[in-house]
């Protein structure tokens, strides 16, 4: 049985893994503002475990398309205080989603015990440094630019290689700091600078990039990003459910073991559904 490591536990890969996004920003694309509050937060946090949620993905900074950075010490505000809160009220991994190191060495003093970096090392290499020191668990995802730039590249012509170079790139990188395998989970950056189709040709072929890295676990997160709004007539952010089950569905059959999601209690159930069917399979 395959285990991912974090600084205070080993994971079972036995079953999919769900984790519930919980944004402390004013700007998300789906959820801006919703939990800006401790309550709010924990009120949410509460509501995510008891429907089934593995991890808690704690977020002080939006990536979606046009958003500003923020400072370090603006996102170690909006984060510290309520990771400290579910830490003293849950015992449940919380993820850190952030790209600077300053934030994650923060976030796992403070009871975190994962990063997860969108920029896979590329923004702040230093990140893998923290993962080592702490041994936490770290999630490199795909991307190409910049902050500034990553939803705005050209696109590649090839992005099955292109995600593949870019995992090992990753990878070396996270290794050269002493990152041990086991602690890394791979995203392939779903929405991020790559086009509708490419997006689409990423999940269909999901297991492409399963055999090309058979020792590191695949996380996906398509839950209600662009790409399903656009196949469905272009229906805002928040009436997608059904479009992002079905890719998480999808997503799973093809080799996925985390699944980053905003709706835990249907995404839970439809990964049952999943892995009943899969258990069938001759």
């Amino acid at each position: 049985m395959k285990y991912w490591h974090t600084s205070k536990r080993k994971l079972s890969l036995e079953k999919t893994l769900v984790m519930g996004i919980l944004n402390v920003t004013p700007d998300s694309f789906s959820d801006g503002g919703k939990f800006f509050s401790i309550d709010d937060g924990l009120r949410q946090t509460e509501r995510m475990i008891v429907d089934g949620a593995d991890i808690i993905d704690v977020g002080g900074e939006s990536s979606r398309p046009k958003s500003t950075q923020v400072s370090t010490i603006d996102e170690i505000e909006r984060v510290i205080t309520l990771i400290e809160a579910i830490v003293r009220r849950f015992d449940i991994p919380i993820s850190i989603d952030t790209t600077k190191s300053e934030v994650a060495q923060a976030a796992i003093a403070s009871g975190a015990e994962i990063i997860n970096d969108i920029s896979g090392l590329r923004f702040d290499d230093n990140i893998a440094k923290v993962a080592n020191e702490t041994k936490s668990g770290l999630i490199l995802m795909h991307l190409r630019g910049t902050f500034e730039t990553m939803h705005s590249l050209q696109p590649v012509e090839n992005i099955l290689n292109e995600v593949s170079e870019g995992f090992s790139w990753s990878l070396k990188k996270a290794q050269d700091f002493g990152v041990e395998s086991e602690q890394i989970v791979l995203d392939v950056g779903i929405g991020f600078s790559k086009t509708f189709e490419q997006n689409l040709e990423l999940l269909a072929n999901l297991k492409i990039l399963q055999n090309r890295f058979p020792r590191f676990p695949l996380l996906i997160g398509t839950s209600r990003k662009s790409f399903i709004g656009k196949i469905l007539d272009n229906i805002p952010s928040d009436e997608r459910l059904a479009g992002s089950l079905s890719s998480a569905a999808i997503a799973v059959w093809n080799g996925a073991k985390v699944l980053r999601v905003h709706d835990v209690k249907e995404s839970v159930q439809a990964i049952k559904v999943v892995e009943a069917l899969l258990s069938s399979v001759s």
